[in-house]
């Protein structure tokens, strides 16, 4: 029996290291989304707040924005859409209005609306009218309330 004390200990020590490097390899990696359908959207950010009292004062001039908390802090996105190019002019069209915007890249399954979106990104990519951009970020951000935040 006690021939036997020794390899085994030492065998779970081992094997609690090894196991511990292996899983401390993972942090930080970024996810790979392995659902069906997963496609990579571009979302254009408006502003980071700490509250949702804050976040709601800053955001009164505009018709339609979503947003998610993530660590207690509320990102807010006035446009979104399948196409980088497109992605790019929203956020230019923003800026001329003197709104600093970023382009978040993520990715989404709801089908409706990826489907909506792509219809959507058709007519922004034929465009350069600024009320047209307008109408069609209000109606992609009105599509995403019903579709995405209704699902939830």
């Amino acid at each position: 029996m006690k021939k036997y004390v020794f390899p085994v200990i030492t065998s779970l020590m081992i094997g609690s290291v090894l196991s511990f490097i292996f899983i401390s390899s993972y942090d930080g990696s970024k996810s790979i989304a392995m659902a069906k359908n997963v496609e990579t959207v571009y979302y254009i950010q408006r502003g980071v707040y700490s509250s949702k009292e804050s976040m709601e004062d800053n955001m009164r001039q505009f018709e339609h924005y979503i947003y998610n908390v993530d660590n207690n802090m509320y990102y807010t996105y006035i446009g979104v859409s399948k196409n980088i190019d497109n992605a790019k002019k929203i956020s230019k069209y923003y800026q001329k209005q003197d709104f600093d915007t970023f382009i978040k890249e993520k990715t989404t399954d709801n089908k409706n609306f990826l489907v909506a979106l792509g219809q959507y990104d058709q007519i922004l990519e034929k465009t350069s009218d600024d009320k047209i951009i307008k109408t069609i970020c209000n109606q992609v951000l009105s599509q995403y309330e019903e579709l995405i935040n209704n699902e939830n």
